[in-house]
């Protein structure tokens, strides 16, 4: 979508045509408005997180896997959403098959809870 456009469709397979090539880049950046930022990831092995600074969502298009975060290892698969808050250690493992929307919002730090 183009900084103009105030609504519109982001297709799966359009998003992933987008995407150089697994090896070199796994995601694509698809829409940037305010502090929101929407990519396409399809990881390839090894996957490398770092803590990011704004919360983050994970919506899984295909796959499953594992989230691993705050000494936890939870179990995913299609049609979940995965939440994981700035500054907060996460790894996805043990993932075939994986597509994942990326979803970054809010300010830096993350939210506060109400």
């Amino acid at each position: 979508m183009s900084e103009p456009d105030r609504s519109g469709i982001i297709r799966f397979a359009d998003a992933k045509a987008r995407i150089p090539s697994p090896e070199s880049d796994h995601a694509v950046s698809l829409l940037e408005r305010g502090t929101l930022k929407v990519k396409l990831s399809i990881p390839v092995r090894p996957t490398v997180q770092t803590p990011h600074t704004q919360d983050e969502l994970y919506i899984v298009v295909r796959g499953h896997g594992v989230l691993v975060h705050d000494g936890k290892r939870d179990p995913f698969e299609a049609g979940d959403l995965l939440f994981v808050a700035a500054g907060t250690e996460h790894q996805i493992e043990a993932f075939t098959d994986l597509a994942v929307w990326v979803v970054f919002y809010g300010v830096e730090g993350g939210e506060v809870a109400a």
